[in-house]
């Protein structure tokens, strides 16, 4: 999936998580947490494998945790990146993409 536009999903708001994505050439993951010294290699393990899922190669992807549960993220970080392909109704695969 190629992001053809900056998007955003979540909120800053207590167990959330706010995920941004941009289009770069490769990819990179940039992680902000409150939980950043005893979660902080799975939530971006969580995030690289649902963008690996999606088949998202180029972006730039800021995700500033709030202490989010893996379930939230998968789906913040499947929002932004839908929102960023200008996928829109009958293009998203609602409830396939990630697992």
């Amino acid at each position: 999936m190629e992001i053809v536009a900056a998007a955003m999903a979540g909120t800053l708001e207590s167990s959330d998580a706010q995920v941004t994505v941009e289009p770069a050439d490769g990819l990179e993951i940039r992680l902000s947490s409150s939980v950043m010294s005893q979660y902080g290699r799975q939530i971006r393990q969580v995030v690289a494998d649902t963008l690996a899922r999606l088949e998202v190669t180029g972006a730039k992807v800021t995700v500033i945790d709030k202490g989010a549960l893996d379930c939230t993220l998968k789906a913040r970080v499947e929002a932004a990146a839908l929102r960023g392909a200008g996928r829109q109704g009958d293009a998203v695969p609602w409830g396939g993409a990630v697992r």
